[in-house]
């Protein structure tokens, strides 16, 4: 298993795909940046206005981006055909896998982590003493939610793991991620009542702020699910997606 460990995280890091994806993340920051010089001068003609916290804004461009990530992080394999010599040196296919995800894990973990800090810290020091609304709150009451958020990128970069192994396509996986996050949303919200919303608090968009016990919207209102049972939830999604990946990985020649 170490072995297997260590030739994951050599083929994560010596390969362009994964620093694309992490200049991609990287964004996130940038864009919080502009932001909130944008709405603190929206704040210096207004007085006070509420803004959206970067952080949370642009967690979806983190989200996709380390997707991406976890999804090239096989398909790339399987289109160079580097897969058949994946499996020679790690013949037993439970154990690559499981080495894969691991070694995806923990560097969307920290990368995730790391990316939302550095927005929050500079979008607040930008942001000065200007009333924006996002930035009334302390650290200590922000972590749980940064936390949280980087769980969930980690969750969506193992459920691209998951889902590169069952399609075994970038544009087939990757597409299946946007639907979960982007369209599923929408077409739940067309639900009669109260379906819509006990629905909606299980989609994988709605799971974050339920972790920390905050409303799913203005509009559908309070979360549905305690924080236990939203980390549960939120977990269920790669572990779906592994499972069924490592059934097809098993019952498949390559």
């Amino acid at each position: 298993m170490r072995a297997a460990l260590l030739a994951e995280w050599l083929k994560l890091r010596s390969v362009t795909s994964t620093w694309r994806a992490m200049g991609a993340a990287a964004l996130m920051a940038v864009l919080g940046v502009v932001w909130t010089i944008y709405v603190s001068g929206l704040a210096d003609e207004r007085g006070t206005l509420q803004a959206a916290a970067p952080e949370q804004g642009f967690l979806p461009l983190l989200q996709m981006s380390l997707t991406v990530l976890g999804v090239l992080a096989i398909t790339s394999e399987y289109a160079t055909g580097m897969i058949r010599a994946s499996l020679t040196v790690v013949p037993r296919r439970g154990t690559l896998l499981l080495a894969k995800a691991v070694v995806v894990g923990l560097a969307t973990l920290t990368a995730g982590h790391v990316i939302l800090l550095v927005t929050y810290s500079a979008s607040r020091l930008i942001a000065d003493n200007h009333r924006l609304g996002f930035n009334e709150t302390s650290l200590t009451d922000d972590v749980p939610m940064l936390l949280a958020a980087g769980i969930s990128v980690t969750a969506l970069a193992l459920v691209g793991l998951g889902l590169g192994v069952a399609t075994r396509s970038t544009a087939g996986a990757i597409t299946s991620v946007v639907a979960l996050l982007f369209i599923l949303p929408g077409v739940v919200g067309y639900l009669p009542a109260p379906w819509n919303t006990r629905a909606a608090s299980l989609l994988l968009p709605n799971l974050v702020p339920q972790l920390v016990g905050d409303r799913l919207s203005s509009r559908l209102g309070d979360g549905l699910l305690p924080p236990w049972a939203a980390l549960l939830a939120l977990l269920a999604y790669p572990a779906t997606a592994l499972g069924a990946g490592f059934i097809l990985l098993k019952r498949r020649d390559v």
